[in-house]
């Protein structure tokens, strides 16, 4: 591969319109999780900084053999930007090619994140989720609950959802994006309400100073599969061992972090024990699962990858001087 004369920048418009489908984006996951196992894919830990105030920075870094790329996802957030109309999160992703280390694109991080987030969530569900899947619970409806929504619906036939946030806007819109698509959508008065008798779970609460645990997993029928987007900050900590099994996405980066999402002793595998056999699937259909996860930046460039390819494809995006 050589350095094209030019770095193509991709927006989030660019990227939505590529029209990725689920089943593109698991496998290109999939895939590096795979690569990473044969040593042909490399992740670093998450880096991050936080100089004050409720606000912080991070870095996530991933290079693979194939396809050959390299992906840097930088990465601001402040809660503040909300008071002012503003979204909470800015990113940017840098591709380079991973035999030169030239750089080659820039594109949009927060499409990136959302849907590869939601790839990982589908990965584990594809194995400890039960078979048919009918009604997702969602807690926490902003973006991730949308993106979660998309990929799922896509993925199995689900009927209804059942929304419940503090806020109404976003609770709301989430119930309108789930009647397009032609389910049922219940806006619940509580969360236990929301869970209780769900097939999927998804929590994506975001990170408050005032925030208190209030998921209760024995609200869960059994057999139900949940997925904490939010690193677990809305379940009940005491109370996760009622879990009958806890799987997160890397015990190596886990292992790297200062503070754990869930205590060591409660984790039964991560994403690429399951991709790779070494940890069963689900076992029985009454198994209640916790898929808890911080997100790993070789599903960042797994998607990035896979939309610089296709955006070259079709000619999407905008041509910048090197």
């Amino acid at each position: 591969m050589t350095q094209s004369p030019e770095l193509l920048y991709l927006s989030r418009r660019d990227l939505e319109g590529l029209d990725l489908t689920a089943g593109q984006v698991i496998e290109s996951i999939e895939r590096a999780i795979r690569g990473r196992a044969r040593g042909q894919v490399w992740n670093a830990p998450k880096s991050a900084l936080y100089p004050g105030g409720d606000r912080f920075f991070m870095a996530m870094l991933a290079v693979a053999d194939d396809p050959p790329f390299a992906v840097v996802k930088s990465l601001g957030l402040s809660s503040d930007n909300a008071a002012e109309g503003r979204d909470s999160i800015g990113a940017l992703i840098t591709i380079f090619d991973g035999v030169s280390g030239l750089p080659l694109g820039i594109m949009d991080g927060g499409w990136v994140t959302a849907v590869r987030t939601a790839g990982l969530s589908a990965i584990a569900a594809k194995r400890l989720a039960g078979p048919a899947p009918r009604v997702a619970a969602f807690i926490g409806c902003g973006v991730q609950a949308l993106s979660h929504l998309q990929v799922f619906a896509e993925l199995y036939a689900l009927r209804q959802i059942r929304a419940f946030s503090r806020g109404t806007h976003a609770r709301d819109r989430l119930c309108r994006s789930a009647q397009q698509l032609g389910l049922a959508a219940v806006a619940t008065a509580s969360a236990q309400e929301a869970v209780e008798d769900a097939d999927l779970v998804f929590s994506s609460v975001p990170s408050a100073p005032d925030l208190v645990p209030f998921l209760d997993p024995d609200w869960l029928k059994p057999g139900a599969f949940a997925s904490a987007i939010d690193l677990g900050r809305s379940w009940q900590a005491e109370r996760l061992s009622r879990f009958d099994r806890i799987v997160i996405d890397d015990l190596e980066q886990e292992a790297a972090m200062e503070e754990s999402m869930v205590r060591r002793e409660l984790i039964g595998g991560d994403l690429a024990s399951l991709a790779t056999g070494n940890s069963p699937a689900r076992r029985s259909d009454d198994e209640r699962i916790l898929f808890v996860f911080r997100g790993l930046a070789l599903a960042d460039l797994a998607l990035s990858a896979l939309a610089f390819e296709h955006a070259r494809k079709t000619g999407a995006g905008l041509h910048l001087e090197p």
